[in-house]
């Protein structure tokens, strides 16, 4: 029976079917086979039972009228007047207005959208090759996952069942890193290709720019300030910010009229129960791991072949680089999760460590072919031909495969700034 569902598994994932499809008739089968089908359903009643799981529907909500209402425009504005006037200074803004707007929605496709609707057309206008102008806002847009708050976090601190807060806090330095990353070499191909400087913008017009993006700047304050602060808690931090981000888009920055709010909440609505069906599905897929010992077999394997921690976060990174070239970011996750957890802890991994290297992984598999959704975005959004987007993101993939390596091997990366603001 357990050779026939991991048959059924990979014959379903090759001819293309959903992933919750996918791993709900594989953990059915087994269900089925060892006892009756109502623990299966059991199993997604309780996942779905669950107060940390009701975080995902208000942060897409927050993504959506983020993404929608008019605060990206305020935010690149602002950036623009402090920034723009370096070499590459369109690029560095869209680095920095990505970096702030990730800090708000937690969706790396939304950001992409958000950022690469103004910023791209721009860069075009300002000379920018094609190429390297979709390369900055499909690598920056991947902020939206690591830069916290992050949906990706929180998907996967609910399938390993740790503190979601801590994810948060892991992601910033490794965020700020990328941001640096981008930035740098942005200003010295921009400085070699010659790009023309802009204007200097008055004094007078940054203050105002940036007066007018306050209320924007003020979402990542109030919503992870109130977090770390006590005040409130992850789910009700993201019910604040899905009400901040409705409220700045109908009557701060009007990027939704009124008559639209019913709509595009349904829309936001749709996909969170997709993602959430999702997660309960995959959640019940790893029980039946977890329960048939599965985990414990390739652990013990694991011992016997003497691997090393550093040895399978080799083997597991090269794995994800793979998958993340097929496969959706919720997918991969969705698939790898529930049977590497088990694992870290015997191999002396740090879980938060992993989520950090998982979601870097996601990142880069947003820019790479067939299946980086990033690609597609910007491609539509620049009219430019998906092989040009490619090549342009190729040199920021190499840089993020850079810091894909340093944070692997040097932990305390991810680790230091959780353990600093975060007790045991």
């Amino acid at each position: 029976m357990a050779f026939a569902t991991i048959l059924l598994f990979f014959a379903l994932l090759i001819l293309g079917a959903p992933i919750y499809l996918t791993l709900g008739a594989s953990a059915a089968m087994m269900f089925a086979a060892s006892d009756s089908l109502l623990p299966f359903a059991q199993k997604i009643i309780d996942e779905l039972n669950s107060v940390t799981l009701l975080a995902v529907p208000y942060f897409v909500i927050a993504a959506t009228f983020m993404e929608r209402g008019g605060v990206a425009r305020a935010l690149i504005d602002a950036a623009a007047g402090w920034v723009g006037r370096l070499p590459g200074g369109l690029g560095l803004v869209a680095v920095l207005a990505c970096t702030i707007f990730a800090a708000m929605c937690g969706s790396s496709v939304a950001t992409a959208i958000a950022m690469g609707t103004i910023l791209v057309p721009a860069m075009l206008r300002g000379g920018y090759a094609r190429g390297f102008a979709s390369g900055i806002v499909g690598a920056s847009g991947t902020l939206g996952i690591l830069i916290p708050p992050s949906l990706a976090f929180v998907v996967y601190g609910v399938l390993a069942d740790i503190s979601i807060p801590r994810l948060f806090l892991a992601g910033v330095v490794p965020g700020l890193m990328q941001a640096a990353l981008l930035a740098g070499y942005i200003l010295w191909f921009s400085r070699r290709a010659g790009y023309a400087l802009a204007d200097e913008t008055p004094t007078r017009e940054k203050l105002r720019r940036t007066w007018l993006a306050l209320p924007a700047l003020s979402v990542p304050v109030i919503v992870l300030g109130g977090l770390y602060g006590g005040i409130v808690t992850l789910t009700e931090s993201a019910a604040l910010s899905a009400i901040v981000a409705i409220v700045l888009s109908l009557f701060v920055y009007r990027g939704i009229q009124p008559a639209a709010l019913l709509s595009t909440m349904a829309g936001a609505v749709r996909n969170a129960a997709v993602i959430m069906i999702i997660i309960a599905v995959a959640l019940a897929f790893g029980h039946w791991v977890t329960e048939t010992g599965v985990t414990a077999h390739a652990v013990q394997l694991i011992k016997d072949r003497g691997i090393e921690g550093w040895q399978f976060l080799i083997v597991i990174n090269v794995l994800l680089l793979l998958l993340g070239m097929f496969l959706e970011v919720y997918s991969v996750m969705l698939l790898v999760v529930p049977v590497v957890i088990p694992m870290l802890v015997p191999l002396g991994i740090d879980p938060i460590h992993f989520g950090v290297i998982l979601v870097i992984n996601m990142e880069i598999a947003l820019l790479t072919p067939p299946v980086g959704l990033n690609l597609f975005v910007i491609a539509n959004i620049s009219k430019t031909p998906l092989a040009e987007v490619v090549r342009g993101t190729m040199p920021f993939v190499g840089l993020m495969l850079c810091l894909l390596v340093l944070v692997t091997y040097v932990p305390v990366f991810s680790t230091w700034l959780p353990g600093l603001m975060l007790s045991k």
